[in-house]
Order: structure tokens, then C-alpha cells, then sequence
């Protein structure tokens, strides 16, 4: 098992930058993967970006070219980068860890996104 703490959201103006963290509570490398859901009111679930521990990554169409996931292995940490952020972007969001034996998520970070 993992724990998994979100941090780093906001209200922020279309256009603006955000940078989430993820730390969790054991070597993020023992995890198969490691990656980014959000979930905005009336909506389902959806995977915003993903890295896999051999460093490989996706990431959802809505956000290619604007999101980066990136990870810290020394601090356990993984990275969201949001740049150029739009109000469809508002939305929970959480992290997650999943590996063959759990599957583990965070309570999620609220991001805003409005003039």
C-alpha cells in the first residue's frame, strides 16, 4: 500500500500555470504506475497524464502539449505541470498509484480556473 498527499492547486486565470505534487508515502520506483485523474462536477473520472516507473508517459488529448507529468525519485514525488490552462481544466484533482498488489489514490487538490 501507498499513501499518496496532492498539493499545489488553485485558482488560477485562463492562461496561467499551476504546478501540482504528488508525494507518496513509499519509493515511487517499486510503482508500476504513477499518474494524474481529474474530475469535474457531473463528470466522470478521466486520466489527465501517466508515467510508468521505467520513465515512459501519456497523456490525455486535452492536455498534450500543455501538461507535463515529471517525477522526483529521491523525494517520492511526482510533478504536474500546467501551463497555459483553460476553464475547461477546472476540476479535482488526484493522484494515483498502481502497481500489481494495490491501488491507492490520493484525496485530491481543486484547481479553478476562472477570470
Amino acid at each position: 500500500q501507498v499513501q499518496l498527499v496532492e498539493s499545489g492547486g488553485g485558482l488560477v486565470q485562463p492562461g496561467g500555470s499551476l504546478r501540482l505534487s504528488c508525494a507518496a508515502s513509499r519509493n515511487i520506483f517499486t510503482i508500476d504506475v504513477m499518474g494524474w485523474y481529474r474530475q469535474a462536477p457531473g463528470k466522470q473520472r478521466e486520466l489527465v497524464a501517466l508515467i510508468t516507473r521505467g520513465g515512459n508517459t501519456n497523456y490525455a488529448d486535452s492536455v498534450k502539449g500543455r501538461f507535463t507529468i515529471s517525477r522526483d525519485i529521491a523525494k517520492n514525488t511526482v510533478y504536474l505541470q500546467m501551463n497555459s490552462l483553460k476553464p475547461e481544466d477546472t476540476a479535482l484533482y488526484y493522484c494515483n498509484a498502481d502497481s500489481r498488489t494495490f491501488n491507492s489514490w490520493g484525496q485530491g487538490t481543486q484547481v479553478t480556473v476562472s477570470s
